[in-house]
């Protein structure tokens, strides 16, 4: 190669031994290491994996971290601060309940359903939703008993919309249980929670808060965005589906204080877990 050159290999996530760093003669490692000075992880967003790519190569080689990874982990310093309101969506609540504790949260998406749930609302249609999910993997029971302990501090939802013929309704929370699908948070739940957006110092919003990319339900994630993105905390915003979201209604990134790809990497690092793939640079002290 010439200088200033590079070589873009084929995704790793398609040899078998990306997924067992331990492996004797780790077809990875035998065929990548003797052609490699220095190993640089830039990839923050799955530094959550205990993956050859991320782990094994820096027990090879002089390693280090990339500009993306340094700007990422400045920022998330700024974030443990007293009265931080969490807004977490999504459909991870293994991610989700590893940030529950002293903070506020509001809940938000498929997440917002599940604390209501397990606070003993029946809303209908929305609970065969959750259970026929796949991402408990403890077990839909076990996740319910797991949240019941941290709900102390969750805001959750007192109205909603959902798909009715078509058209975007929205019904108050006593008027659940119902056979209607919830799309999105309705106008009283967007007021209640922009007044906590307005008293934060510092925001961390993951997920979407309904069906975003779909026009008729994106209202309740656009608007806390926009009340994000206007307050005078410091903001981090966490997800693909909320860059996308970002992208599509034109929202200003330079008005966030940070906008990340990562999700799971983000909510374990928060909760304060240790990264395999940060741990094998030797950031953990």
């Amino acid at each position: 190669m010439n200088f200033g050159e590079a070589i873009l290999l084929e995704n790793v996530r398609f040899v078998k031994d990306e997924f067992n760093p331990r492996k004797k003669g780790n077809v990875l490692l035998k065929n990548l290491v003797p052609l490699s000075d220095v190993y640089v992880n830039d990839a923050f967003s799955v530094s959550h994996r205990n993956h050859t790519s991320l782990t094994g190569f820096a027990k090879k080689l002089p390693s280090c971290a990339g500009f993306l990874i340094e700007k990422e982990l400045n920022a998330l310093r700024k974030i443990f601060v007293k009265n931080c309101l969490y807004i977490l969506g999504g459909v991870k609540p293994g991610s989700i309940m590893k940030l529950l504790g002293k903070n506020k949260v509001i809940a938000t998406g498929l997440f917002d359903s599940f604390c209501l749930i397990v606070k003993g609302k029946d809303l209908g249609y929305q609970n065969k939703v959750l259970k026929k999910l796949a991402f408990f993997n403890e077990g839909f029971e076990k996740a319910k008993l797991k949240l019941r302990r941290k709900l102390k501090n969750i805001e959750t939802s007192i109205d909603f919309a959902v798909d009715k013929n078509k058209k975007r309704v929205e019904y108050d929370l006593d008027d659940f249980p119902m056979n209607y699908q919830i799309k999105d948070i309705g106008k009283k739940t967007i007021k209640k929670h922009i007044k906590e957006i307005k008293k934060a110092k510092a925001i961390f919003m993951k997920g979407d808060v309904g069906m975003a990319m779909e026009k008729n339900f994106s209202k309740g994630t656009v608007e806390l965005l926009r009340a994000v993105s206007d307050s005078k905390a410091f903001t981090i915003i966490g997800g693909g589906s909320l860059n996308d979201t970002i992208r599509k209604y034109k929202i200003p990134k330079k008005k966030f204080n940070h906008v990340s790809l990562s999700g799971g990497a983000l909510s374990n690092y928060l909760a304060g877990e240790k990264l395999p793939g940060l741990k094998a640079l030797g950031y953990y002290k």
